[in-house]
């Protein structure tokens, strides 16, 4: 039969994702709109971010934390540009973005001395054999095929080469060992559903070092740049941004990041993003048409869920239109490049019961589709 009940918040998208819970725009009243972010007041709200983020994340002392343009592919392109060339590089490629990363430092920064390390969606590849005397670029969750790295075990403590990490569907929702990240980036419309086109880039000190240090051959737009009068522009990462940014949004990540303090902090994120993937789970578990991108659990995304379906392309097409039409889920189609199927975003901002309608809408819509194709 036909489900009865919607999601409360039909935004199921992988980004932007759901806001949380309890926003509201009254709460962005005390934005202050119309002011420069250089006056007072607005470098005051840009340190608020910075230092919130510290806590919240438990980022040492003596990183960096800089709010950049571009949203992540900004922060992490501005890691690239500035950073590699010293030594050779291992990229670890198992989605679009990894793969993105890899023809930037390729074809664009036209570095020669570079390694990928490839899977086909839905795997992940070994990990035992990257080289840490290289730099490292990857990415922490896949966003487009809803595969994780297990953990950071893989990555040793001491090392010659910096690792550089993409975590823009991971933080928030996955345990990150600072100590084995020299740059890690993300966006505000991810894991927090904040508002999009700004960029977080957190530096270690031996990413400062690397900075202060080195040179890159290749010229660099101002939009980029992390040095300044030839030292590193210390001042971006105590809230002189680059360029303008959006106080509006600015005002929204405080409220995303004071949201996550009087829901329990950061532990308490993780485990409502395991506790959605879970219902997923057994709803898979139980019937034989639906199965997961991702097969290996251990790898397996808590945020990005990727699901394929015993349908036909077009017929998936036609289920999420359905579903769309109905007002139960938006934008859950798998990504362009992936392999296809859906996508629901289980970050913590999304409810578990949602996700329990979802599932049933999603098997309702099924059902009625392969019976319309017999």
């Amino acid at each position: 039969m036909k489900p009865t009940e919607k999601p409360s918040n039909p935004c199921f998208s992988s980004g932007p994702c759901a806001k949380y819970p309890t926003f509201s725009l009254d709460k962005l009243g005390e934005t202050p709109l119309g002011r420069s972010h250089r006056s007072d007041i607005g470098k005051e709200r840009l340190r608020e971010a910075i230092e919130k983020t510290r806590k919240l994340l438990n980022i040492p002392v003596d990183y960096r934390i800089g709010i950049v343009p571009a949203s992540d592919t900004g922060a992490i392109e501005m890691a690239m540009w500035n950073l590699l060339g010293p030594r050779g590089v291992d990229v670890i490629c198992f989605e679009s973005f990894g793969q993105a990363w890899a023809s930037d430092i390729q074809n664009e920064l036209k570095l020669e001395q570079v390694r990928e390390l490839s899977a086909e969606y839905g795997k992940l590849p070994d990990l035992n054999g990257v080289n840490f005397d290289h730099d490292v670029v990857f990415t922490w969750n896949g966003t487009t095929s809803g595969v994780r790295v297990p953990d950071g075990d893989w990555i040793p403590v001491q090392r010659a080469g910096l690792v550089i990490c993409d975590a823009t569907s991971a933080v928030f929702a996955m345990e990150i060992p600072w100590e084995k990240i020299d740059v890690l980036t993300y966006s505000w419309q991810k894991v927090l559903g904040g508002e999009a086109a700004h960029g977080m880039l957190i530096l270690s000190p031996a990413a400062v070092e690397r900075i202060e240090t080195y040179n890159p051959p290749w010229p660099l737009p101002k939009i980029f740049r992390l040095k300044k009068k030839g030292s590193f522009a210390e001042g971006i990462f105590k809230g002189s941004t680059i360029n303008t940014p959006s106080m509006l949004c600015v005002q929204d990540y405080l409220e995303a990041l004071s949201w996550v303090e009087n829901a329990g902090g950061l532990k308490a994120l993780f485990k409502k993003s395991e506790q959605n993937l879970e219902v997923v789970e057994d709803f898979v578990r139980a019937r034989d048409w639906i199965d997961f991108l991702a097969a290996d659990k251990e790898i397996r995304s808590n945020t990005s869920v990727c699901l394929q379906l015993d349908l036909t392309e077009q017929e998936i097409k036609e289920l999420i239109s359905i579903l769309a039409e109905e007002g139960v889920a938006y934008d859950i189609a798998s990504y362009r490049d992936a392999p296809p199927g859906l996508r629901i975003w289980c970050g913590a901002t999304v409810d578990s019961r949602d996700i329990r309608i979802l599932l049933q809408w999603i098997e309702w819509v099924y059902l009625r589709v392969l019976s319309s194709g017999e």
